[in-house]
């Protein structure tokens, strides 16, 4: 189903390069079917129950089976595993994105909301991924000042599941956009630069990026409507 190339060598060929980039997009595409389906699961009223009897709970579970999920995949990423925990990762990813779904189908236009977040989302896709293939500039040196971005926007969100400060999340939420935008072209130029050579970690990555930039564009343009229910 997805091609076998080596992907060993510290510097890959313009050939496997390429090779990367398309089993990376085709994998990526093929991500967004158990996501789709997580989410039908994620928006039934059991699962919407249990978020809402125990949210903090559920975010600590929640970012523990992701974890464990994602270093099963990078020790399966050179096997079919790694592609089935990938896959199962994205339809967890999916529940998790149900109730947020659900709150914003419930509201006005809220089916407009979801598709200027996707399209949203998309734009801020096809822009970077521009970017990094014209430029075929090494975006490496963003890496530190991105990590800490993430630890701090992670401590934010935790802390602001206690206070419950809806310009915080607003703010959180904005700031995540940036965060993981700046995640994605970095993890874009690897994948064109020969830096990630793995198209199983590179789907991971690209992934990620992408599904949190939709949530918080999601919440975001959700939010700034003044619609949450009808």
């Amino acid at each position: 189903m997805f091609p076998n190339f080596d992907i060993t060598s510290p510097s890959a060929s313009g050939q496997v390069r390429n090779k990367v980039m398309r089993s990376t997009m085709y994998l990526l595409s093929a991500s967004l079917i158990p996501t789709v389906l997580g989410s039908f699961f994620g928006m039934t009223p059991a699962f919407i129950g249990f978020m809402l009897r125990s949210p903090i709970m559920a975010s600590i579970a929640m970012l523990a089976v992701m974890f464990i999920l994602v270093m099963g995949i990078q020790k399966n990423r050179n096997s079919r595993t790694g592609i089935a925990l990938l896959l199962f990762l994205t339809f967890a990813m999916g529940v998790w994105l149900g109730p947020l779904l659900a709150m914003v189908l419930h509201s006005a236009d809220g089916a407009v909301i979801v598709a200027e977040a996707a399209g949203g989302t998309a734009v801020i896709f096809a822009s970077l991924a521009t970017i990094a293939t014209v430029t075929r500039k090494d975006f490496s040196f963003m890496s530190h000042f991105l990590f800490i971005g993430l630890i701090l926007l992670i401590i934010a969100s935790f802390a602001n599941l206690f206070l419950h400060i809806p310009a915080m999340q607003l703010t959180i939420a904005a700031i995540a956009i940036l965060v993981f935008s700046g995640y994605l072209l970095f993890d874009l130029s690897r994948i064109v630069t020969g830096g990630e050579t793995n198209y199983v970690v590179a789907t991971l990555a690209l992934y990620l990026d992408l599904y949190n930039i939709f949530v918080n564009l999601l919440y975001l343009l959700s939010a700034l409507s003044g619609n949450n229910r009808r």
